[in-house]
């Protein structure tokens, strides 16, 4: 692994544009002189010789979902101590200016993203964020108002497909994270190839990421695998209840149920089907949202054993992951990762650093002009870059993540195990 983990292609626009604004008649800015903000259409962040660079995050940081936030927030901070080639615990520096992070909470709720981002989007000072930890806290939310004043959205787990269709997706909004167009599909893939299953139900909680991650499942499993998708029930993020509904969707015998869904209800739905004679031989599928040691801590171990999660896969090629990332994050975090979206965080926060630092204009005083135009299409145009998820290139919807490997883990003796690998491409995905 290089040094540095990757590069940005930006388009030579962008260097030259930052010379001619470096540059006087004379060569450059003297003391006391101010360059002028190169963005006439939305304005510049402005940063003073002496002031961080600030980053914004919005991440699910408390309650039942923490863990997958928190992990998010620990890839970011592992990336700017990673800026001058070690993980050593000191903070490296972007544009030659120190970074500061402000956290904020979403709470995986389209509330929560709505007041991060609101918050964050009201600071002038902000040069761009990293987030959201659930599509719901983005979707319309936290997306629509970061775009409104043009800051940068760059989300390390955000599934969704609406987030990038064409017809939704904000023109600030990225992500490092796979579409669940290509998770739907290697789930059907699975189900069908694998467990040899014909029919199966579908359970969401009205996210756009759980809805449209069994929607694309089911679409996936009928139509290029000849199943049948016996009912897709929706319940309220909050029931806690089951029971009855677990009864009906046996009515019909699935040989799948696949329920994408959130703590605490995947492990609730888990522990209640297990109690559901008539689900017996249904194989129980969750998804990324759940692909976290605290399901088997909600469902009950012995109710954990045996569920099947899908997910990226953590085989990362090299040995920068083994041999340098993972031991920084236990040194520094005294934990191993609780989910699995730190890399694609540590991906993303990178991404946003070097495209900073390819746009950022001296001001003439040491400090900063951060275009919110340029910044935008530099991010836009990053091509091969180079990190730990492996090679990113971002499309003009947004997706940086062409290319992605979910893999299939089955939960034994209290370790998730992958059994099963789909390599897929999104545009293959339609």
């Amino acid at each position: 692994m290089q040094k540095r983990l990757g590069f940005l292609a930006v388009v030579s626009a962008f260097a030259l544009l930052a010379a001619a604004c470096a540059e006087d008649g004379d060569g450059g800015p003297t003391d006391g002189d101010v360059a002028e903000c190169p963005d006439t259409e939305i304005g510049c962040i402005e940063v003073g010789a002496d002031e961080a660079i600030r980053i914004g995050s919005i991440l699910t940081i408390s309650g039942d979902t923490a863990s997958l936030g928190l992990d998010s927030q620990h890839g970011i901070e592992l990336a700017l101590d990673y800026r001058d080639g070690t993980f050593d615990g000191t903070p490296g520096q972007v544009a030659d200016h120190d970074v500061e992070f402000q956290h904020e909470d979403g709470g995986c709720t389209a509330e929560g993203g709505t007041a991060a981002g609101t918050l964050l989007a009201s600071d002038p000072t902000i040069a761009g964020v990293i987030g959201t930890s659930c599509s719901s806290e983005a979707l319309g939310a936290a997306d629509a108002i970061l775009n409104d004043e043009g800051v940068i959205l760059i989300s390390p787990s955000n599934t969704s497909p609406a987030l990038t269709d064409p017809a939704t997706r904000q023109p600030f909004y990225y992500r490092t994270a796979h579409n669940d167009k290509i998770q739907g599909a290697a789930a059907a893939q699975f189900a069908a190839e694998e467990l040899g299953a014909t029919s199966a139900a579908t359970i969401h909680d009205g996210s756009p990421y759980a809805d449209g991650l069994q929607q694309v499942f089911c679409d996936v499993f009928t139509s290029q695998f000849g199943g049948e998708c016996t009912t897709q029930e929706a319940i309220q993020v909050g029931d806690t209840d089951f029971a009855p509904l677990l009864t009906s969707i046996a009515a019909d015998s699935p040989e799948v149920l696949f329920f994408p869904i959130f703590l605490p209800e995947g492990g609730l739905i888990t522990a209640q089907a297990r109690e559901n004679a008539d689900l017996d031989d249904t194989a129980l599928i969750g998804a990324d949202g759940l692909l976290t040691p605290d399901f088997i801590d909600s469902a009950g171990a012995d109710n954990a054993e045996g569920v099947y999660m899908s997910g990226p896969s953590l085989e990362f090629s090299g040995d920068f992951y083994e041999g340098e990332f993972l031991p920084a994050y236990e040194e520094q975090f005294g934990e191993e990762p609780t989910a699995v979206f730190h890399a694609h965080s540590f991906d993303a926060a990178n991404m946003l650093f070097d495209a900073i630092e390819a746009v950022a204009v001296d001001d003439g005083n040491g400090g900063l002009l951060i275009p919110k135009t340029q910044l935008r299409d530099a991010l836009g145009s990053t091509s091969g870059f180079e990190g730990i998820t492996g090679s990113l290139s971002c499309d003009e919807n947004g997706d940086c993540q062409q290319t992605a490997t979910m893999a299939m883990n089955i939960i034994e003796d209290g370790d998730f195990n992958p059994i099963f690998e789909a390599t897929l491409d999104l545009a293959e995905t339609g």
